[in-house]
């Protein structure tokens, strides 16, 4: 079994930054990966890092402004988010995967999410 709390989120304004956190708890994971759900829409792959770090993919709407890192002797995975916009105002989820993968379905374990809200 897994456990992730997030932590984090909030409210701030466009051009600001925020890091998320995502603690794990159980087992470690092939890869950790943080998704995205804004209100209405579907669940977005963000960004992913392999447990070694040598692996790390992101959406390509993200890649510049997100950077996803671990911390295995915490068994932490942060999200630093930098040049917020509107647009990035969505509930975001930590997930563990048995394979590195940018697929919501390879993901087998998920947090309870986390609230970033950026105002224009």
């Amino acid at each position: 079994q897994v456990q992730l709390v997030e932590s984090g989120g909030g409210l701030v304004q466009a051009g600001a930054s925020l890091r998320l956190s995502c603690a794990a708890s159980g087992r470690s994971a092939v890869s950790m990966g943080w998704f995205r759900q804004a209100t209405g829409k579907d669940r977005e792959f963000v960004a992913a890092v392999s447990r070694s770090g040598g692996w790390t993919h992101y959406a390509d709407s993200l890649k510049g402004r997100f950077t996803i890192s671990r911390d295995n002797a915490k068994n932490t995975v942060y999200l630093q988010m930098n040049s917020l916009k509107p647009e990035d105002t969505a509930v975001y989820y930590c997930a563990t995967s048995g394979r590195t993968s940018v697929l919501t379905w390879d993901y087998d374990y998920w947090g309870q999410g986390t609230q970033v809200t950026v105002s224009s």
